[in-house]
């Protein structure tokens, strides 16, 4: 019997768009999702081959899981607050300063008390009177804040980009949505990134402290020129992209590293994209602007600096555990970095004797990127605005944690979530880095009628798994598609009808990324795009299909693919190198194409392999290409 094929292609901003009729068991999802983040669509019929039902039984996984069965939502607080109330304006409570603009927006929707400096049991106690909580990076906004406000907290705003000092899981476990303000502070990062170069280039700092002990060392502070340097921007965003322009009029070739960079928008600006070996190897100048997430830590390191062109010059006003700080200062005492200005360190404020702070060979500030007046003012407005929208019932495009999603339809969808979630983090760490990712695609063979499946959640977990592994970004329900558009992202999504019963929502998941290199060539399809395929088997995410290649293997701990010669023997060969180096295998799979030609192995392991581990795996005759994932 022949199956339907329909085609659903987002692009964000969005139009309302709901949805015709639905099952009793996901209409509230729709409805939610109706009044969140409505898509234009275009269909498309077309016909494909008829795919096998998927026999498997499911577990409710705890992924974005409530603390209550019944539909909450911050979405409708204007409703919550009691009518009969001689004071029905909601409380806001600012812990931290705010500046005089954002304070005015707040007060013109609630009631806004000012307390700086409270303790953790003083904001514990005082917490549960309050509707809104406003922080800058001081303040602690732990399990025991929510549990202390007893439901009552809605929105928790961060007055800037980082959200390290607030518990995500307790927010969204407890129904509160926490937005922050990424845009405001861009420019004045940007221009404190500058003025760091320009100060260290010219040793501004030194001759400074020199002139003010009563010397006169023109001959030691001779600096260095930066017209027709090479600077090197490590994390094409925002900020990255504005000094990128700074740069460009001071007269320097400027390159970047950033994996989701389009390369149309680089080209606007003159810069070109690079690997990450291409970028640190060249520069002169090297500017960091990246997140910190569990990639990006420590990604300087001693590897890294043996990588880098003699006499470089590092800035970060980023974050500073993308540097480790002892790597750098035996690389300042070597001679590999010439100097270094840095805003950010891994400890703020860093200890009185730290080495890396007296090198003298370092320029430093206390974490100043975002400390000009206009900067300051433009956070207070914008994580007012946002905080107020929330109260107000409002979707903020700045949401970095999910609401509550209806019990009923978790228990269906947790499985397929982890899944999704799953193939996206694979999808991303097989592109080879210097291209860009813009295109990305998503088939889902489901025997359901298009009307009884909404993918969205899928797709924002998809999203999730693409994006978080290398971006300060946080995506959710509410985010997804906003932050895919903002990252420069074209997720368009395919749904293959197939004849079997639509007891199970989806059959299987397909991630497809288009016009980029990948980092193992098996995964790339006949189509010429890397494409993964993934299933739910027993209550489990299992990856099925790389590239042409069928595997069957579960998506738990770290994964190793490799393609081999199919010949007798492969499985113990690769296994015994393993087992030598103390790493257990969890799930082992081998396809191929033909019988004694090419195969693919797919390992799970529980641990992960040191560098010896992997060149021997490497060096075995029989395997052409290998390639370690993190799951």
């Amino acid at each position: 019997m022949a199956s339907s094929s329909t085609k659903l292609v987002f692009s964000p901003p969005f139009t309302s768009s709901p949805c015709s009729k639905s099952s009793p068991k996901s209409s509230s999802l729709l409805s939610f999702l109706h009044h969140t983040t409505s898509t234009p669509v275009s269909l498309k019929l077309s016909h494909s081959p008829s795919h096998s039902r998927c026999s498997a039984s499911f577990a409710v996984s705890n992924v974005l899981k409530t603390v209550t069965s019944t539909e909450t939502s911050v979405l409708n607080y204007p409703q919550d607050l009691d009518s009969g109330s001689s004071n029905p304006r909601p409380t806001i409570l600012v812990s931290e300063k705010l500046g005089e603009a954002g304070l005015e927006v707040l007060r013109s929707f609630g009631n806004v008390e000012c307390l700086y400096d409270l303790s953790p049991d003083d904001l514990s106690s005082k917490i549960s009177s309050c509707d809104a909580l406003i922080v800058r990076s001081g303040t602690k906004v732990t399990r025991q804040v929510f549990e202390e406000a007893k439901g009552r907290l809605k929105v928790v705003g961060r007055a800037g980009v980082g959200i390290d000092n607030v518990d995500l899981q307790a927010a969204t476990e407890f129904g509160c949505l926490v937005v922050n303000a990424p845009t405001a502070n861009t420019v004045a990062a940007a221009e404190h990134g500058i003025a760091l170069l320009t100060a260290m280039a010219r040793n501004v700092a030194q001759a400074d402290a020199s002139v003010k002990a009563g010397k006169w060392q023109r001959s030691k502070y001779v600096g260095v020129s930066v017209v027709g340097k090479t600077l090197a921007i490590m994390g094409f965003g925002k900020v990255g992209s504005e000094v990128a322009r700074r740069a460009k009029g001071l007269g320097m070739h400027v390159i970047a590293h950033d994996p989701y960079a389009p390369a149309d928008r680089a080209r606007a600006l003159g810069v070109e994209l690079v690997s990450f070996d291409q970028a640190v190897s060249t520069a002169d100048f090297i500017s960091l602007h990246m997140p910190l997430t569990p990639t990006t830590s420590k990604v300087f390191n001693d590897e890294t600096f043996a990588k880098v062109k003699k006499g470089v010059r590092i800035i970060n006003v980023a974050r500073g555990g993308v540097i480790d700080e002892d790597a750098l200062v035996r690389a300042l005492d070597s001679g590999v970095v010439a100097q270094a200005a840095l805003d950010v360190f891994t400890e703020e404020p860093p200890p009185k004797e730290s080495k890396l702070v007296q090198h003298e060979n370092v320029t430093v500030t206390p974490h100043l990127g975002a400390s000009t007046k206009e900067a300051q003012e433009g956070v207070a407005i914008e994580i007012a605005e946002a905080v107020v929208g929330a109260l107000k019932g409002e979707l903020s495009a700045t949401a970095v944690n999910a609401p509550m999603v209806p019990a009923e339809v978790l228990s269906e969808l947790s499985p397929y979530v982890v899944l999704a979630e799953k193939l996206g983090r694979l999808a991303v760490q097989l592109v080879a880095g210097g291209s860009g990712i813009k295109n990305i695609r998503v088939v889902y063979r489901s025997a359901r009628d298009q009307d009884d499946l909404d993918t969205r959640l899928l797709r924002a977990m998809i999203t999730k798994g693409i994006i978080e592994p290398i971006s300060a970004s946080f995506v959710n329900l509410v985010n997804a598609d906003f932050t895919a558009k903002q990252k420069g992202l074209r997720i368009s999504e395919e749904r293959i009808g197939i004849d079997s019963s639509p007891e199970f929502p989806v059959d299987s998941i397909q991630v497809q990324i288009s016009n980029v290199d990948s980092k193992f060539a098996s995964a790339v399809s006949d189509s010429g795009d890397i494409s993964i395929e993934g299933k739910v088997k027993y209550g489990k995410p299992h990856l099925t299909c790389v590239g042409s290649f069928a595997v069957d293997v579960s998506l738990e701990g770290n994964l190793i693919l490799c393609r081999q010669v199919d010949q007798p023997g492969m499985i113990g060969h690769v296994g015994n190198i393993l087992g030598e180096h103390n790493v257990n295998v969890s799930f082992m799979s081998v396809g191929r194409t033909h019988r004694r030609k090419q195969a693919i192995m797919a390992i799970g392991v529980d641990e992960e392999p040191n560098k010896e581990t992997l060149q021997k795996i490497g060096g075995v005759p029989a395997i052409e290409e290998f390639v370690f994932l993190e799951l």
